[in-house]
């Protein structure tokens, strides 16, 4: 995709004396076939033109025998000068920064020279550059942190290269619109074509307000020769796969100003994109940060710059629309432009500030409260019980936390159990105001606190100031703070001065208590994102309840650093950026700062998570007994009945164990006792466990890159029934059985006859695929004609997950020797087992006795009965049936609106959605699948790639998955496959 190499700006102007008498240069009128004219004449090239478009200059993609270049017609306002200026610049640059491709002069055709064309009576200014292929990252498309890094280092280095590119052009001095240190002339010059009277007194306010704290920095900011538009505009990737932002066009802005001017018009740039925020374009300061470190005085002025920023392309799209109404270009960036300015000025400047400079890692110090009396004098503070409503809090059990009116019902049991009032904590968190099933962050840390109290109580001034009535209380304005108070009965009328100490009103039963920095209005609540750079404005006024307690500040999370230090490496968590889990309810995930996640992953957790049976009957059990299964009980005997009464007859021998990778293990060693042969067929991109033996059979490159290189003689692999993308498909899938038995019979013939064939049931690691039908038919037959037995590895999918079928085996009408089983068994609790017949079993003491000192134990057992309980009381088989059916379809629908989605494999609630970057061709969409997995956490859903290739989402919820859940997930998917990941 070609882009276009021009001017992303809106306005080019006369400036004389320094004085801004704004005039709009129209862009001269210049052909396909005249460009391609111009170009003979001028650099006798023979090529055809194509019209890039630009707003103030005219720009063609020129296309002949020496490759791509960029011819450039610049408006009549832009010196000859200015463009010698550029073109010397971009040679340097490129020279110093190779790495990052540049449109250069084309110096073997006199690109360093400036051409001259006149044009209708104009005398204009041509040049010949190289192009630069690839795509801008402008548009409103979603944009990673990946990328968002990825820019803010570009830009980084770009400045790097530019301050030591020599000394700047005196073209480049010129007065310059969108040189940010002009910004209050411009706006002067701009803001009277604003139309719409309140949005232009908001830009002016808000302007004002951004000035006034450049103002006092003007000094300390360090000047150079910068881009001036490095945006998302100009900021290009190379063509194929990879939004890695690698290239730098339209260098006609290039001024001498100040550098950090440079990173807030980057940053203000991508506040537009589909899930800009203040907090997103924090990783690009990040990254700047890392290469080209900003000074104090920078971090300060970076938001307000901004600010500025965001208020000038407003101003300057009004202009256009005013002077220019034809300018489609200018009038469809209007849309962001007044985007990029709402979301700037989402937070007061303070608060951003304060943002930018702890991302920076530099030092503030928030507010405190001023010298005070405390507030209710007559409150004990030992008789006040501090609620709790954070994500770990024990009040908050059984999913009580998404119940409405939940705050009032602890508050009130409190207060009825004895406590003379109750206070919350300033700041928290609160899980209690979080919201299942949304893709958006909750705000729901509180910024004041909440105190009931039994008996009425005076409240007085804490310090002096001006009493003030409001709709639910009253504001004491003083001291240089305003503390709001919501649920007392004023005593003064509103104006009243009054003194420290003096009372100002009563509380019956409750009021609430904010503090802020005088003149800033604060929200009641905030995300946990910003609570810490809420701390510049707002005060915790704890202390003026309970004297002496310290303010609370939020903590650093160090949990991922300390995680890394002590625990090996190769175990690895999911995300680069993991979010601390503290809590389950059902299909929820709940984070530390009380975010709640759709859990589409975790099959571990059958049931769902913190079940309350289950909860029961472990705390029970526990309470009555737990030590090693060589002990006589009955739990496990009861579950070992219960086992095999959901097998086939003749599946009645149980053993039990902690894991899968041990019930592969002891399934294996099981084969060999019966046949006394140790050779073992497997299949292809098939994951059994980590043991010595489990990871001796499987076969899958995604867990283990050398997996089919590095197993032992004594293992032989068998194609991956694959019907999607491997060699047979459709119909001609039969083949991988008719190929399998053969190669069975080929190696007994060989003289080393197959003791035990294991394959999962259902494919499950390669995602959720249906094994061909009379795939395991064909094969278990042969391997039991030659003595071996048959393994079926249900550790993914038993358990009622497919939904038609309790076992994956059944799906094959076939029944196995041995099956292997865990995952579901426990809901989390480490539980697995083997259940082959008595004959079978009875060989195994061939290699002596089994124990297992968990497996089996009488926690252990109790948990398997009430799991099963659970699955069948609550006909969570039945609901994996239908919610997985309705799930599918719907999934399946995404694929006639996103070419990227290759199929559906799966049933039940083991789905697997296949991402392909060609349908033909199946190209696996490794990368794309990463990439959606990360966006879809940050937009409330657990979801991780699958398959040797990577390209599956591997969708295998609790099987009390609602369809609520199943809407959520598909219309949030469907939301990043349309705006990018």
């Amino acid at each position: 995709m070609t882009t276009e190499q021009g001017k992303s700006s809106n306005d080019s102007y006369a400036m004389t004396s320094g004085d801004f008498s704004l005039v709009q240069s129209t862009p001269p009128p210049v052909t396909p076939a005249q460009a391609e004219s111009f170009v003979r004449d001028l650099f006798g090239l023979v090529a055809s033109a194509q019209s890039l478009g630009s707003h103030q200059d005219r720009n063609f993609l020129l296309r002949g025998a020496d490759g791509p270049m960029l011819f450039k017609i610049s408006n009549p306002a832009t010196t000859a000068a200015e463009l010698e200026a550029q073109n010397l610049a971009t040679v340097r640059l490129a020279a110093a920064e190779p790495g990052i491709r540049i449109p250069r002069p084309c110096l073997g055709l006199d690109g360093m020279d400036v051409q001259h064309l006149a044009v209708d009576g104009q005398v204009l200014h041509a040049r010949l550059l190289t192009f630069v292929e690839g795509e801008p990252l402008s548009g409103g498309r979603y944009l990673s942190p990946h990328v968002v890094r990825a820019i803010g280092t570009v830009v980084a280095r770009v400045d790097v290269a530019l301050a030591h590119a020599g000394q700047p052009a005196r073209a480049l001095m010129r007065p310059h619109q969108w040189d940010l240190r002009r910004a209050p002339d411009v706006l002067d010059a701009l803001l009277p074509f604003v139309i719409d009277a309140p949005l232009r007194d908001r830009l002016q306010s808000q302007a004002a307000a951004a000035w006034l704290m450049v103002e006092p920095l003007r000094p300390e900011l360090p000047r150079q020769v910068i881009h001036g538009d490095l945006t998302d505009d100009n900021i290009v990737v190379s063509p194929g796969y990879g939004v890695v932002p690698d290239g730098v066009i339209d260098f006609g802005d290039l001024n001498h100003s100040w550098t950090v001017g440079e990173l807030a018009v980057t940053v203000s740039s991508l506040l537009h994109h589909t899930g800009g925020s203040v907090t997103s374009v924090m990783a690009a300061i990040t990254a700047y940060h890392a290469v080209r470190p900003l000074s104090r005085a920078e971090a300060e002025a970076l938001w307000p710059l901004v600010v500025l920023r965001g208020a000038m392309l407003v101003a300057s799209g009004a202009h256009v629309g005013c002077t220019d109404p034809d300018n489609e270009y200018a009038a469809g960036n209007l849309g962001h432009e007044m985007m990029i300015f709402e979301r700037a000025t989402a937070l007061p400047i303070t608060v951003a500030t304060a943002l930018v400079l702890d991302t920076v890692g530099a030092e503030r110090t928030n507010p405190r409260l001023p010298r005070f009396v405390p507030l209710i004098p007559t409150l004990a503070a030992s008789a006040i019980t501090t609620l709790d409503f954070s994500a770990a809090s024990s009040e908050l059990g059984e999913g009580r936390w998404a119940e409405a009116g939940v705050e009032r019902a602890i508050t009130s049991a409190s207060l009825a159990a004895g406590a003379s009032g109750t206070m919350t904590v300033f700041a928290q968190p609160r899980l209690t105001r979080a919201t299942p099933l949304s893709a958006a962050e909750p705000a729901n840390c509180v910024l004041g606190v909440e105190l009931a109290v039994t008996e009425p109580h005076e409240v007085v001034a804490p310090w002096g100031g001006t009493v003030e009535h409001t709709d639910d209380g009253m504001t004491l304005l003083g001291a240089g703070v305003r503390m709001s108070l919501g649920g007392v009965i004023p005593r003064h009328p509103s104006g009243t001065e009054v003194a420290a100490g003096e009372p100002i009103g009563r509380v019956e039963t409750a009021l609430t208590l904010r503090v802020a920095r005088d003149g800033v209005e604060i929200p009641w609540a905030v995300t946990s994102a910003l609570v810490r750079a809420w701390g510049a404005v707002s005060l915790d006024p704890t202390a003026l309840l309970f004297s002496g307690t310290e303010p609370v500040t939020p903590r650093e999370d160090e949990l991922l650093d300390r995680r890394e230090r002590f625990l090996a490496a190769a175990q690895e968590h999911y995300y680069v950026d993991p979010p601390m889990m503290v809590r389950g309810w059902r299909e929820h995930l709940v984070d530390d700062n009380g975010r709640v996640y759709l859990d589409g992953l975790n099959n571990v957790t059958s049931i769902g998570h913190s079940h309350p049976r289950l909860v029961a009957a472990l705390t029970r059990q526990w309470n009555l007994l737990n030590t090693n299964s060589r002990f006589h009980y009955p739990a496990v005997v009861d579950f070992a009945e219960r086992l095999a009464s959901l097998l086939p007859d003749g599946l009645d021998s149980v053993f039990f164990v902690n894991s899968g990778s041990e019930a592969v293990d002891l399934a294996l060693r099981i084969g060999r006792a019966w046949t006394g042969r140790r050779d073992v067929l497997a299949v292809r991109e098939a994951y059994h466990g980590w043991t010595d033996l489990s990871d001796s059979v499987s076969t899958s490159i995604a867990d283990n890159p050398d997996a089919l290189t590095t197993r032992p003689p004594w293992v032989h692999t068998v194609d991956a029934p694959n019907s999607y993308r491997g060699r047979y498909r459709g119909a001609e899938a039969s083949r991988y059985a008719r190929e399998a038995v053969q190669q069975i019979y080929t190696i007994a013939e060989a003289g080393s006859p197959i003791g035990t064939f294991i394959a999962e049931a259902y494919y499950g690691n390669a995602g959720g695929i249906a094994l061909p039908d009379g795939y395991l038919h064909d094969i278990y037959a042969a391997v039991r004609s030659g003595g071996g037995l048959c393994v079926a590895d249900e550790v993914q999918v038993g358990y009622g997950r497919l939904g038609e079928w309790f076992w994956g085996f059944e799906q094959q009408s076939v029944v196995p020797d041995v099956v292997a089983v865990a995952k579901a068994m426990g809901n989390g609790h480490p539980l697995g087992a083997v259940i082959t017949t008595a004959e079978i079993a009875e060989h195994y003491r061939s290699q002596g006795y089994f124990f297992s000192s968990a497996g089996g134990s009488p926690v252990s057992s109790v948990i398997g009965m009430t799991v099963l309980d659970v699955i069948r009381d609550e006909e969570l088989q039945r609901n994996a049936r239908e919610t997985g059916a309705y799930l599918k379809a719907r999934l399946e629908q995404l694929g006639a609106r996103h070419p990227i989605v290759g199929i559906v494999h799966g049933s039940g609630l083991y789905l697997g959605l296949e991402l392909v970057r060609d349908r033909g061709t199946l190209e696996p969409a490794t990368e794309e699948t990463t990439a959606i997995c990360e966006r879809l956490r940050e937009l409330g859903i657990i979801m991780q790639p699958t398959s040797d290739r990577q390209c599956v989402l591997k969708i295998k919820p609790p099987l009390c998955f609602t369809r609520q859940s199943a809407d959520f997930f598909v219309e949030t998917l469907d939301e990043v496959l349309s705006t990018g990941w």
